[in-house]
């Protein structure tokens, strides 16, 4: 006997199954739910910020237009506004210390790899001197976060011209950020 002649339709549920319009909604909220998960794996897997996790320096991109405000807060009172650093920045002074240097073309920040930039902001500018040199930059690692910190470099860089970027690129390739 055919499905018409019995009266039933064909592909009608049977007695305590699902609809179809349930079975759709929960197929639906299962491929929501494992394209949720999918996402969060990448996300965190790709450094994305997640609480208690720390910052991921090869994923964490560093934005000079936010380096520029960080500069202007905590580095411009030394340093100058636009990177021209203090007068006689290669005279010592009575305490043994230099002048903060200029950030432009005309300082020696271009000279220097990522890395070592780095550390000079993060643990302080006696990183760079040797035994018997006294720096007067302080340490900002409890002020500015590793991003916060490639970000102010990276705005540094814009005060350079290509040559001097050039020259730190290729100095960065052996000592790059942490």
């Amino acid at each position: 006997m055919s499905s018409r002649a019995s009266g039933k339709r064909r592909g009608a549920p049977r007695a305590g199954s699902p609809t179809p319009l349930a079975t759709h909604r929960r197929r639906t909220a299962a491929y929501v739910t494992l394209g949720l998960l999918v996402a969060t794996a990448i996300w965190a897997v790709a450094g994305a910020p997640i609480p208690g996790r720390s910052e991921s320096p090869a994923t964490t991109a560093a934005n000079p237009r936010d380096g520029k405000a960080l500069y202007i807060t905590h580095c411009a009172s030394c340093h100058g506004e636009r990177g021209e650093g203090q007068p006689d920045w290669k005279t010592k002074k009575a305490d043994g210390t230099y002048p903060a240097p200029p950030h432009d073309p005309s300082g020696h920040t271009w000279h220097h790899a990522d890395g070592l930039l780095f550390r000079i902001v993060r643990d302080g500018g006696q990183v760079a001197g040797g035994p018997g040199i006294r720096s007067a930059m302080p340490a900002w690692n409890d002020t500015l976060t590793d991003a916060q910190i490639r970000a102010t470099l990276e705005y540094i860089k814009t005060l350079w011209g290509p040559a001097e970027r050039k020259a730190q690129a290729n100095a960065s390739v052996s000592d790059p950020y942490p």
